[in-house]
């Protein structure tokens, strides 16, 4: 139900954090991965670290900058050529360059935050699409966040792009479901990522956020392997258009 041998997944911000451990959890059950994010160097060290991890050559980095729809087209095509068609992505690149009130958000920052975060994710999916569409089946899954689902001060304008981008999965869920290809949402609470270091980074701020949870713990990358392979498996099959919360309990459904 969990094998996906034979199949090639794409993953976007995949060199560490989040994005690396859905890589590698692919990976251990069968997926050839293409993971990218900005850095080369980095992406080599990463594909190197998961090969070994499984013991086969699964993994390879390809550097794109997915606020440019020009590198996306590059990743999709290299990915085709030199890996094969495109069963699985797994949209996890993001960005957050503004925190402050959103009435005060320079054009720059707003442009950049909805351009990467929604934008650059539909470029993927138009890119890859039409993969999935041939076989009659096929997977995507973008990374949202808790912060879709409530207002914030200094969050907001991040949160209204998570927020768009449930939307946008949604659209694209209704519009390929009678092809066969599911697109989902992951909604994570606070992770111990180097993207969220600010938010945790403190004792004192730690120890206050996990009585907020109910399982007492922030959440780690590794807590996200499980998933991805689950939606991008044939366990998940009668799934689409959802967005699922993994944030420890700190958002239950109300």
């Amino acid at each position: 139900m969990f094998d996906l041998t034979g199949r090639v997944a794409l993953l976007t911000g995949a060199s560490k954090g989040m994005g690396l451990a859905m890589a590698t959890a692919l990976a251990h059950h069968g997926a050839k991965v293409v993971i990218s994010a900005r850095k080369q160097d980095q992406l080599d060290l990463a594909a190197a670290a998961i090969n070994d991890e499984v013991g086969a050559e699964r993994a390879t980095g390809i550097a794109c900058n997915i606020g440019y729809k020009d590198q996306l087209q590059a990743l999709v095509l290299r990915t085709r050529a030199e890996v094969g068609p495109i069963d699985i992505v797994v949209g996890n690149a993001g960005v957050n360059p503004y925190y402050g009130k959103t009435s005060q958000i320079p054009d720059d920052a707003y442009e950049k935050t909805m351009k990467a975060n929604v934008q650059a994710n539909l470029w993927l999916a138009q890119l890859a699409v039409s993969d999935m569409v041939e076989k009659g089946k096929g997977s995507m899954m973008f990374t949202s966040s808790i912060g879709a689902f409530k207002p914030s001060e200094m969050l907001g304008t991040y949160g209204m792009s998570k927020l768009a981008l449930i939307g946008l999965v949604r659209n694209l869920a209704a519009e390929f479901g009678p092809a066969g290809v599911r697109f989902n949402a992951i909604c994570p609470g606070l992770i111990k990522t180097d993207f969220a270091r600010e938010l945790w980074d403190n004792p004192e701020v730690e120890t206050r956020i996990k009585k907020d949870i109910p399982l007492r713990r922030l959440g780690e990358p590794d807590d996200f392997g499980g998933l991805a392979v689950y939606l991008a498996s044939d366990a998940s099959r009668y799934m689409t258009g959802q967005a699922l919360t993994v944030c420890g309990g700190s958002n239950m459904w109300t």
